[in-house]
């Protein structure tokens, strides 16, 4: 174990806020503050600060366990591994290599992500790879990807926020989900700049903002096509700049049109005053910015929504310009990096989709097989996990746990229970991996080398800092000794930075091109941001800022993309007639598989609750901490009123953290959007009962 500090990275959200580490003489690992990374300046949130409890052998597999008389017991390294290897290749054998299914996480780090991709289509040869990243922020990445021909969270740094003249933050709770992010919008405020929060609840970002919109779950779309409209009918839109920059501008117009101000007001709820206000306030400095997070994206129409944002943007020629533009509040600590080298069920390694021949043949090449071997495209996240049990046989899963962060969630359960054969990778016995019939202990942030790609597109390099338990093996361990197994002794290195230098190769020339990027740069520039490529004379110094001089498309122009509004997929009705949205608290980290086993943080937030108005308390006779029951057409959750005046009468909020009878992913609705894939987490249709006592 090193007993000087180790300059790293927090484990948990996307913006990978810098932290030093240091072993304690009693065996534990001191956290203190890093005050050189420029995205927390030696910030951390709880979370950050309390990370290495889960170090701790107390809380964390420490064997493999292999299912035996219906329980899991302990075993070896050879015999877990020989096991997952054999139910594999009787899998193959008796049903075909896409009835073996891959689900990864947006937590694995670059290197594990572009192995796993590698894994699945090289060893086993299956199409079906999907991770949880498809729940984060694909109908953004989708949208980006429709206007700019490129997708990357943020298009720019963090610290580009404070200097822009007013900011439109929609569906996004970061004070609570990246606290340490808060800065950048109260050093905004502080220089002049004006910040509005669109959201159903009034959170703790919502009372920084300036202004506080609180629409209808489910009506983003029509909002920002309202805003738009104004802008029209305001002559606030910049003319030059979208026949210069721009196509496809009337039709996107002609569709914002058909959405006037009262007609927004009925569909939202927010007055026409407020949408007039959010306008001018958006309008009148040089610059601005909108950014969205999953409120508006986890619907069944979120690429939609996102488009329409984004011809705002473009409308107001507020994209590719200094401190102005469209980004996305990316959520898991790799959500970027994760979907960009092929862990996605549609792309190869570089963000290269997976049906275009040319990048079949390079990355084919780099890997060294025939590109007509690599299978097409999969099924997306959630169709992969429906199909378990039918299509799909067996399942290898890492650093996921959709048994907690599924929509449909108790359905989901059950088609993981209904497989032939379940395999985990975790660092904990999460709720997905007590169902398993193996489970391998590998090693976490703090225990390993590896790169992860921040919300800004900031590659940076997480080093390790201590030595991980005996029995503890890395994720590119097992998918080495896997390949061997399966026959594939050859292009599975255990080396993280052996790894990341074919990684390099394989995203040469692609969208989210790496090549450039080494890990002694990575260590002396406190990262460096993508695309880099390859240099031919001096470094390239990588690309803080995208569009500034012309958009990604072949032209060289964003595009808008004409849509209106349309209804979520199931409305309220006479029989569920209140809206249910979901998302976290501060003090708990997605399905909570890691911060529900640290002490502080469940002290702080214990168990899940129903946030609910006063009117709809009244109505139910239930009074603060009453347990009542919420209900959707996919089951029933129970767990505590919290009663407040700071949420809309028409809707109940649930936090997602919690397994048990409190689930709220027990109710959501996995209808999808029909781009992205994205289920519509945030809005479905509920009642809401009182529980006798």
């Amino acid at each position: 174990m090193q007993n000087s500090a180790t300059p790293t990275h927090c484990p948990y959200c996307a913006l990978q806020c810098g932290m030093n580490l240091t072993p304690a003489p009693d065996g534990t690992v001191e956290v203190s503050e890093r005050a050189d990374f420029p995205v927390n300046r030696g910030a951390l949130c709880g979370k950050g600060r309390t990370a290495p409890a889960v170090l701790s052998s107390r809380v964390r597999l420490t064997s493999p366990l292999v299912r035996s008389g219906g329980t899991l017991v302990p075993a070896t390294w050879d015999e877990a591994l020989d096991r997952i290897a054999q139910e594999l290749s009787r899998t193959r054998a008796e049903h075909g290599p896409d009835a073996c299914g891959v689900f990864g996480g947006g937590g694995l780090t670059n290197e594990k992500a572009y192995t796993l991709g590698k894994f699945a289509r090289v060893v086993l040869g299956t199409s079906q790879i999907d991770y949880n990243g498809r729940f984060c922020m694909s109908s953004a990445a989708a949208g980006g990807m429709k206007a700019f021909g490129l997708d990357r969270g943020l298009p720019f740094p963090l610290e580009d926020i404070p200097k822009s003249g007013c900011v439109i933050l929609v569906g996004s709770n970061l004070a609570e989900t990246m606290p340490p992010s808060l800065r950048f919008f109260n050093e905004l405020k502080e220089n002049g700049g004006t910040l509005i929060v669109i959201d159903p609840r009034r959170t703790k970002t919502a009372e920084q903002a300036d202004l506080h919109l609180m629409p209808r779950p489910g009506t983003d779309l029509a909002l920002a096509l309202g805003l738009l409209h104004l802008v029209v009918a305001e002559g606030r839109v910049d003319e030059e700049y979208v026949r210069e920059r721009t196509v496809g501008w009337e039709d996107a117009r002609a569709a914002a049109m058909a959405h006037w101000p009262e007609y927004v007001e009925r569909i939202t709820g927010v007055p026409v005053p407020q949408l007039r206000e959010t306008v001018r306030l958006f309008c009148e400095p040089e610059s601005a910015m909108v950014l969205t997070a999953r409120g508006p994206e986890q619907q069944s129409k979120g690429t939609d929504t996102v488009s329409a944002w984004i011809n705002l943007c473009l409308a107001t020629g507020r994209a590719g310009r200094p401190y102005s533009g469209y980004g996305c509040l990316t959520g898991q600590g790799n959500g970027q990096g994760g979907r960009e080298h092929g862990q996605k069920a549609d792309q190869l390694p570089g963000y290269r989709k997976l049906d275009d021949p040319a990048a079949r043949a390079h990355v084919a090449e780099v890997w060294g097989v025939d590109p007509d071997s690599l299978p097409g495209p999969g099924r997306s996240a959630y169709e992969l996990l429906d199909a378990l049990g039918t299509d799909i046989r067996s399942l290898l899963l890492m650093g996921s746990n959709p048994v907690v962060s599924a929509p449909r969630a108790a359905h989901i359960e059950e088609r993981i229970k209904s497989l032939d054969f379940l395999a985990v990778c975790d660092v904990v016995l999460s709720e997905t991996a007590a169902l398993a019939d193996v489970v391998l202990p590998v090693t976490q942030w703090a225990e390993e080398t590896g790169t992860t790609t921040n919300l800004e597109g900031r590659v940076l390099l997480r080093r390790k800092a201590i030595t991980p338990p005996d029995g503890i093996r890395s994720d590119l361990d097992v998918m080495h000794e896997l390949a061997d197994r399966l026959g594939v002794e050859k292009g599975f290195p255990t080396d993280p930075e052996e790894v990341f230098e074919e990684l390099r190769r394989a995203s040469a020339g692609g969208p989210a091109d790496y090549s450039g990027i080494t890990y002694r740069r990575l260590a002396e520039e406190n990262g460096v941001f993508w695309p880099c490529p390859t240099p031919a004379e001096e470094p390239h110094p990588g690309t803080p800022r995208l569009f500034l001089d012309r958009f990604a498309h072949p032209d060289g122009r964003a595009r808008f993309v004409p849509v209106s509004h349309r209804a979520i997929a199931e409305e309220p009705d006479a029989e569920y007639p209140v809206l249910l949205t979901t998302g976290r608290v501060v003090a708990q980290y997605q399905s909570g598989a890691q911060t529900r086993r640290v002490d502080e943080l469940n002290a702080a937030a214990p168990g899940p609750f129903v946030e609910l108005h006063p009117r709809l308390a009244e109505r139910l006779g239930a009074a603060e901490g009453d347990p009542v029951a919420v209900v959707s057409r996919r089951g029933r959750a129970v767990a505590p009123a919290r009663i407040t005046l700071g949420i809309r009468p028409d809707t109940v909020f649930m936090p997602f953290h919690w397994y048990g009878e409190g689930r709220a992913n027990t109710l959501t609705n996995p209808a999808l959007d029909p781009t992205s894939r994205m289920p519509e987490f945030k809005a479905c249709a509920v009642r809401v009962e009182a529980v006798e006592r």
